[in-house]
């Protein structure tokens, strides 16, 4: 499954995390890759665990919880704090897999990375080249958001991000354990739930509202975990 959510941050919450990253100390991206991946990576990142990612974080987590598109696509039971990347200068991440588990760091938690995420925060116009490339079982998707729009997609999905080539690209990345593990029954509901919407939006009275979402409900209790 692949997901647009818009608009998970504001205008004035856009610049607040711009300005903060700007003033941010940044690090090699590769002190997060493994053995493989630091051979194909090539950006900066802000530490793990630096104070303006942990306060720039929690804003993210916080809109997250109360955007209803992104509870319904994702499921989430768990979510690993949002990192922060940069890439400028010709900088760029070859194609890979994230990895399956992902420490939480200076916790005993894990999160199995059943979908990974990206916030993009810079504007499109800010940079050239920088597309973080999908390869799905339905083709190869080229992803370039505007500016608080986030991108979710499965994490066994084979992706990379394209050369930087002018500006400076900016971008928020997390991944989530889904309560529902398998994308094909996730994607079920995600579309269930997103008919069920619409058709109490135009009909609220029709029973078949209430009907479809006893269905919803039975098939999550049936497939979640938590």
């Amino acid at each position: 499954m692949l997901a647009r959510i818009p608009n998970i941050l504001s205008s004035s919450q856009l610049a607040d995390c711009r300005k903060a990253l700007a003033e941010a100390d940044w690090v090699d991206g590769r002190v997060t890759a493994g053995h493989r991946s630091e051979q194909i990576k090539n950006n900066l990142q802000v530490p793990e665990g630096h104070p303006v990612a942990r306060r720039l974080g929690g804003i993210i987590l916080t809109e997250l919880e109360r955007n209803p598109l992104f509870l319904s696509a994702a499921l989430p039971l768990k979510i690993v704090p949002p990192l922060f990347n940069s890439y400028k200068g010709g900088q760029t991440y070859g194609a890979h897999v994230d990895g399956a588990i992902r420490p939480v760091t200076g916790t005993p938690h894990r999160v199995r990375t059943d979908l990974s995420a990206s916030l993009f925060l810079s504007a499109p116009d800010d940079y050239e080249g920088g597309e973080l490339v999908i390869a799905d079982t339905f083709g190869t998707h080229r992803v370039r958001l505007p500016a608080g729009d986030l991108i979710l997609y499965p994490g066994t999905s084979l992706h990379r991000v394209e050369p930087v080539t002018h500006g400076i690209r900016l971008a928020s990345f997390f991944w989530i354990e889904s309560m529902v593990r398998d994308d094909g029954q996730r994607q079920l509901l995600f579309d269930l739930d997103t008919a069920i919407q619409q058709l109490a939006a135009t009909v609220p009275e029709n029973p078949a509202v209430d009907q479809l979402l006893n269905v919803y409900n039975n098939l999550l209790r049936q497939w979640a975990c938590t």
